[in-house]
C-alpha cells in the first residue's frame, strides 16, 4: 500500500478517536484529531498526483474517508444541538443521490468524476467542523465564523448536488 492510501486509511482510523473525544467533551483534543485527519486529505492527494501514485483504491476510498470523517462529526453535533438535524438530512440526501447516480453510471461502465463545486463543499465542511468544535473559544467571533462556514457548506451542498444531477441527468435514462 502506497503512502497516499495509508494516509486515507489513517483518516478513517482517526474517526472513532474523534468520536470518543467528542463524546467525552474533550473539544480541543477532538479539534486536533479532526484537523490532523483533514490535513491528510490534502496531503494524500498532493503526494498521489506528484509521484503518480493514483490508485483505484484511492479514487474510491479517499472521498469516502472524507465523508466518514465529516458526517460523523455532523452526526455528533446534531445529537447535542450544534447542527440542526434538517441540515444533516439535506447533506446526506445530496450524498446518497450522488452515490446512487455514480453507482448506476458505473454499472454502465461510466465513471463520473467529482466536480469542483463538490470539492469546495468538502473544504467548507472541513473548515466548519473545527470552528464548530471551538465554539466561542478563544473569542465569540469564532462561533459566528463557524455558523457562516456551516451555512456556506450547506448552500454549496445544495448547489453542487443540483449541478451534479443536471450535468449527469443522462444517468436517469440508463
Amino acid at each position: 500500500m502506497n503512502l497516499p492510501n495509508k494516509l486515507t486509511v489513517l483518516r478513517m482510523i482517526a474517526v472513532p478517536f474523534f468520536v470518543v473525544l467528542y463524546l467525552l467533551e474533550y473539544q480541543i483534543a477532538a479539534f486536533i484529531v479532526f484537523v490532523a485527519a483533514s490535513l491528510t486529505d490534502m496531503l494524500d492527494g498532493k503526494i498521489a498526483r506528484k509521484h503518480n501514485l493514483v490508485t483505484n483504491f484511492g479514487k474510491i476510498m479517499d472521498p469516502l474517508a472524507d465523508k466518514i470523517l465529516v458526517y460523523s462529526a455532523f452526526c455528533m453535533m446534531v445529537e447535542n444541538g450544534t447542527v440542526s438535524g434538517w441540515m444533516l438530512i439535506v447533506i446526506l440526501a445530496r450524498e446518497f443521490t450522488v452515490a446512487g447516480m455514480r453507482t448506476v453510471a458505473a454499472s454502465e461502465g461510466i465513471v463520473i468524476a467529482a466536480g469542483m463545486s463538490g470539492k469546495i463543499k468538502t473544504v467548507l465542511q472541513m473548515i466548519a467542523v473545527p470552528l464548530l468544535l471551538l465554539g466561542t473559544w478563544p473569542h465569540e467571533f469564532v462561533a459566528y465564523a463557524a455558523q457562516g462556514f456551516l451555512w456556506a457548506s450547506l448552500i454549496m451542498t445544495v448547489y453542487s448536488g443540483i449541478e451534479y444531477v443536471w450535468q449527469n441527468r443522462k444517468v436517469f435514462s440508463m
